[in-house]
């Protein structure tokens, strides 16, 4: 493609602290071209639904078949060249923060594996998934006294034409107890995201523990509510639906298992669950995707 041509992505990779980790330090483009796609979320993407969400995405007429109207909405994507980024015990309110433990959880360096992030797609080209946010050029989101997102979304770097967020774990707990703290966050990110940009919000797969996903979706409830009491601009679609928690819940098959065959991580759900969830999405997913770029704007270079 046209602009593909462009960019050289050369990338150097420095042996972490683990055997099986790497810490992926590209070296810098002559020129930072911005995705078209960008998908942000949390560890659930580099443990099992960042392949799946890039494949998704840099294939949306296959998964999403258009009408003549939503194959000339398509043209707005451009290229349709996608970043996948999921950054460890992150949600939504780490990448509004402009100071302080939250804007810590993207901006430090993890101490023991030197690497917090799994990148999928466009910005990565180096066949490994691991990456510090703040380290190469296509991870410049840590700036002083600015949040990720004032450090991303500017004119001369991410400009995306579709953007979509998946949180919801790291912040069950906040959201669940709160409503007025949900809204507080959905109103932070409205603030700072780039104005008219296509987005949605989605939140993460149901987990392994009945008891985990309980307290999830009093917060998915709360978070929906923020969504629509504060008129963001994003079209919310719910992660944690009867036939996602149906699937997932108490299915040792979807999740990391110890050596006796017990479930050791029921948070993460793995692959394949990844691409389970996003069948049983589908059209959520693709509704959601035509409702953002339907009108929109094409570019007109």
């Amino acid at each position: 493609m046209a602009h593909e041509i462009f960019i050289k992505i050369r990338r150097a990779i420095v042996a972490a602290a683990s055997v099986t980790t790497f810490l992926a330090t590209p070296v810098l483009a002559d020129e930072f071209i911005s995705p078209d796609i960008v998908i942000l979320g949390d560890s659930q993407i580099p443990f099992g639904s960042g392949p799946v969400f890039l494949e998704f995405f840099e294939n949306i007429k296959a998964h999403c078949p258009p009408t003549p109207k939503q194959q000339a909405d398509l043209a707005t994507l451009g290229a349709m060249n996608v970043a996948v980024i999921g950054v460890r015990s992150t949600s939504l309110h780490s990448w509004t923060a402009r100071m302080g433990r939250a804007k810590g959880a993207i901006c430090d360096v993890d101490p023991k594996w030197k690497v917090n992030a799994g990148t999928y797609g466009f910005i990565n080209m180096t066949g490994n998934k691991y990456a510090q946010i703040g380290k190469g050029e296509p991870y410049q989101f840590c700036k002083k006294d600015k949040s990720a997102f004032e450090a991303m979304f500017t004119p001369d770097y991410y400009m995306p034409r579709l953007l979509l967020m998946s949180f919801l774990g790291n912040s069950a707990k906040r959201w669940a107890l709160s409503p007025e703290t949900a809204l507080k966050d959905v109103m932070e990110m409205s603030a700072q995201l780039p104005a008219n940009t296509p987005c949605i919000f989605m939140t993460t797969a149901p987990s392994y523990s009945k008891k985990i996903t309980e307290l999830r979706l009093k917060a998915q409830a709360n978070i929906k509510a923020a969504f629509e009491q504060s008129g963001a601009a994003c079209t919310f679609v719910e992660g944690a639906t009867p036939e996602t928690v149906a699937a997932n819940q108490g299915n040792k098959h979807y999740f990391r298992l110890n050596k006796s065959g017990k479930v050791k991580d029921p948070y993460h759900p793995n692959l394949a669950a990844a691409k389970n969830f996003f069948a049983i999405e589908m059209d959520d997913i693709c509704n959601a995707i035509y409702t953002e770029i339907s009108g929109a704007m094409p570019d007109p270079t």
